[in-house]
């Protein structure tokens, strides 16, 4: 399986940006994927995650009402869309392939992609 994320940037507070990830080399339509992200100094963290179908959404309490997590399984991809950007926002964002169909926060991911950075300015 091989991910490859894309979207970072560096955006102003208060602003949003999208990321993707196109997934290869597996079914991706019959998988859970998510989102996680590592700030500078911290642990990797989950962010949200999405079921096969997209019909499950799960999200950390510090991006619910701002990130959207969604999929295009025709397109095999993954989106997040990230609005009402802060400072805490500030990472590099990895994209994360499950197996299993649905998946929450406490689930383990078995792959991963490179990561694309986020940078919220003041």
């Amino acid at each position: 399986v091989q991910l490859q994320a894309s979207g970072g940037g560096l955006v102003q507070v208060g602003g949003s940006l999208r990321l993707s990830c196109a997934a290869s080399g597996r079914s991706f339509s019959n998988y859970a994927m998510g989102w996680f992200r590592q700030a500078p100094g911290k642990e990797r963290a989950f962010v949200a995650t999405i079921s096969w179908s997209g019909g499950h959404t799960y999200y950390a309490d510090s991006v619910k009402g701002r990130f959207t997590i969604s999929r295009d399984n025709a397109e095999n991809t993954v989106h997040l869309q990230m609005n009402s950007l802060k400072p805490e926002d500030t990472a590099v964002y990895y994209c994360a392939a499950y197996t299993t169909r649905i998946a929450s926060m406490g689930s383990r991911a078995g792959f991963w992609g490179q990561g694309t950075l986020v940078t919220v300015s003041r």
